[in-house]
């Protein structure tokens, strides 16, 4: 969300995790010990066993806070075994990635600016998410794919979904007010990266009163993210959000505690709850995206999402705001850093 209007992006779907060695990875297998804390490599290797198992046998992995482990859904009792065998948590679902996709691929013929859609791996359902601004003829279409799919969607009624516009702090262009997403870099140039629907906006940043440099790449709709090159060699570069330190960047896991800062609502924390989900804003449709229960406004388009020292998303937009509470979705910030040849952290 920029801060001169309200709109948000982007759409879920489920990113396979590179492959790792997943033994040892994950929690111990004796069932007296202490829960394992979740740590990125535990992500990873549930993430990549999941992919592993193929697409009838699981329908993803999530972060159980409760017990601070990582688990795996299976849908037989093969697949159950494979994941114990590994050291996982194996819980027995309805419904495969296979038969949530199919769900996902009949609601992607109707992309209607509005709604937005994704699966929520806990729940084992696509939810599908219709805002206000949705006619009655609309919401009777997405309704009747909803009820067509049974068990396997539920539908959910939202405010408007709006674009919402060290990182956290914030940059000015055109008129209007993002915040800076992360600091990367490649050899020894310098860059930020922000939302794209920020960058469509103006070519040349400011902090408010200091050129801080130009933008190379702006990709919105599809994506959200744009990356601007710091032109001002007096401006700091470090590798921070606020005065927490970046040294990395990595997809979460569904059920992972993270933060956003930005800088309308400041920090802000809530969990992720979805990945690769599918937003259509009035503008067009964005893919890919992190949904989350961390709430934003106007303003905050462009921050960071992270955990610790680890870089996730790029705040792209969502519904509500942080005296209700909403749903935010971010752009994942390696599909950004990829697009540029970019790092964060070590400087």
């Amino acid at each position: 969300m920029r801060s001169t209007s309200s709109s948000i992006r982007r759409s879920a779907t489920i990113i396979a995790a590179p492959a790792i060695l997943v033994g040892a990875l994950i929690a111990p297998t004796n069932a007296q010990a202490a829960p394992t804390l979740m740590t990125e490599a535990h992500a990873g290797a549930a993430m990549a066993l999941s992919t592993e198992l193929g697409a009838t046998r699981t329908a993803g992995a999530y972060f159980d806070a409760d017990t601070n482990r990582m688990v795996v859904t299976v849908t037989d009792a093969t697949a159950a075994r494979a994941v114990r065998a590994e050291g996982a948590v194996a819980e027995t679902v309805t419904f495969s990635n296979a038969q949530l996709d199919a769900v996902i691929a009949d609601l992607n013929t109707t992309p209607i600016a509005g709604t937005a859609w994704g699966t929520d791996v806990m729940a084992n359902q696509v939810v599908v998410s219709v805002d206000n601004t949705v006619s009655d003829a609309d919401v009777a279409i997405i309704k009747a794919k909803v009820e067509k799919a049974g068990a396997a969607a539920r539908l959910e009624f939202t405010g408007k979904l709006s674009t919402t516009i060290t990182g956290g702090d914030a940059i000015y262009a055109g008129g209007s007010r993002c915040s800076l997403g992360f600091n990367a870099r490649s050899g020894s140039t310098y860059y930020f990266v922000t939302a794209g629907h920020c960058t469509n906006i103006a070519s040349t940043w400011t902090n408010g009163s200091t050129t801080l440099g130009t933008r190379t790449v702006s990709s919105f709709p599809g994506n959200d993210y744009g990356i601007v090159r710091y032109t001002n060699t007096s401006i700091a570069h470090p590798s921070a959000v606020g005065s927490q330190t970046i040294s990395s960047a990595a997809t979460p896991a569904v059920g992972t505690q993270v933060t956003r800062r930005g800088s309308t609502t400041g920090t802000r924390s809530g969990q992720v709850t979805a990945l690769n989900t599918t937003v259509n804003y009035a503008e067009g449709s964005v893919s890919g995206m992190i949904r989350t229960t961390v709430c934003a406004q106007p303003g905050d388009s462009g921050g960071p999402l992270y955990r610790g020292s680890v870089a996730y998303g790029i705040t792209s937009g969502g519904s509500g705001n942080c005296t209700s509470g909403g749903v935010t979705y971010f752009q994942p910030v390696t599909e950004a850093l990829s697009r540029g040849g970019l790092t964060v952290g070590g400087f």
